[in-house]
């Protein structure tokens, strides 16, 4: 009779946990691109990874969807190709770390990601990641790849933006009442897919997504929200945020038909606001060569090169040399924009598509 062999124990970190359908999913596409590679060594080809490219030449604009969608362009990342050999490895090893957060259940941030998976190489001086700014591109590869958001590999960005008005949800089992959090808001999780995040209630008409925190700050304040029974998000990004809520990321293409909201409108401050409202030459900011390349790179987008409202508009900044920034409006008063600006505008259904 064979001697019994002794198995080792399992650890709190590796015991066995049933998975939600959507975990089963993505961790049956990791195992997927773990095959691949496995079957190519084994029928000694060179064993590489096939990357959508994530570019502007390799989007298309839908019309009739009116978003983003990403084309079939893909870049080859072979192991065996020393300028490739690297990133490559790098790919799998987030791959690698992707899997082992979803068999755990446990999520982590991209920051905790980088350091789960940094480390020396085994024999050289060589680090598997130098910088986290070296490991963010292979995180985003990945999703595209796998075609998953970031979430459903259990990885999560930084809470960004809060959220105020007529609207309770379920966040975690706990029931969130957004018309009673204070001035700060309910501050919105990176994860808020279907199996964290649930609405219970909703009395608002319409969201107001602010982009600046001082000026959303403003409208919970003035309590804008309810007054015109609304609820007020708010993001702190750029200016493009606004094609990326419409249309879709560039970067993130794939994701579009999930994240996209091609109904929103353009309520922020424009160009032809300094004329209007009567503001003074001190808020002007003078456009450097990046503002310039920036503004003709948007309208030149396909979804923005047919768009007469948009042409115009950044015709005039350009035209006008100078941008504006929406805090620019403190400067008539400080409630101007909540008691003033925005409630003229939506009178007068007065925004940019």
């Amino acid at each position: 009779m064979a001697p019994k062999t002794k198995r080792a124990p399992k650890s709190a970190g590796t015991a066995t946990v049933k998975l939600p359908p959507v975990d089963v999913k993505t961790r049956g596409l990791i195992i997927g691109l773990a095959d691949e590679v496995a079957t190519a060594a084994e029928k000694r080809r060179d064993p590489h990874l096939e990357i959508p490219t994530r570019s502007l030449s390799n989007v298309r604009f839908n019309k009739s969807r009116k978003i983003i969608e990403m084309g079939g362009q893909t870049n080859r990342r072979q192991l065996f190709n020393l300028s490739q050999a690297k990133s490559y490895m790098q790919t799998l090893l987030v791959a690698t770390g992707c899997k082992q957060l979803i068999e755990q259940q446990k999520t982590t941030s991209i920051r905790g990601l980088y350091y789960l998976l940094k480390h020396t190489i085994e024999g050289t001086r060589e680090e598997t990641f130098a910088t986290q700014e070296e490991c963010d591109p292979i995180i985003e590869d990945l999703e595209v790849t796998l075609e998953s958001l970031r979430e459903e590999l259990h990885v999560y960005a930084s809470n960004r933006g809060g959220m105020v008005g007529p609207i309770t949800l379920i966040d975690s089992g706990d029931e969130i009442d957004c018309s009673r959090m204070g001035s700060g808001g309910y501050s919105i999780p990176s994860i808020v897919e279907a199996d964290i995040v649930t609405f219970k209630s909703c009395d608002a008409k319409f969201i107001l997504h602010v982009e600046k925190d001082t000026v959303w700050r403003r409208f919970n304040e003035d309590k804008f929200w309810r007054k015109h029974n609304c609820l007020l998000d708010n993001d702190p990004w750029g200016y493009y945020i606004y094609s990326v809520l419409k249309q879709g990321s560039i970067n993130l293409a794939y994701e579009s038909k999930r994240m996209a909201i091609p109904e929103a409108k353009f309520l922020g401050i424009r160009s032809r606001d300094y004329d209007r409202c009567k503001l003074s030459q001190s808020v002007q900011i003078a456009l450097n060569d990046t503002d310039v390349k920036r503004a003709k790179q948007i309208a030149a987008y396909p979804w923005f090169a047919e768009k007469k409202g948009w042409q115009k508009e950044i015709e005039t900044m350009l035209k006008n040399g100078f941008k504006l920034e929406v805090e620019s409006l403190i400067s008539k008063d400080i409630s101007y924009v909540t008691e003033v600006y925005a409630p003229e505008r939506l009178e007068e259904r007065d925004w940019l598509d």
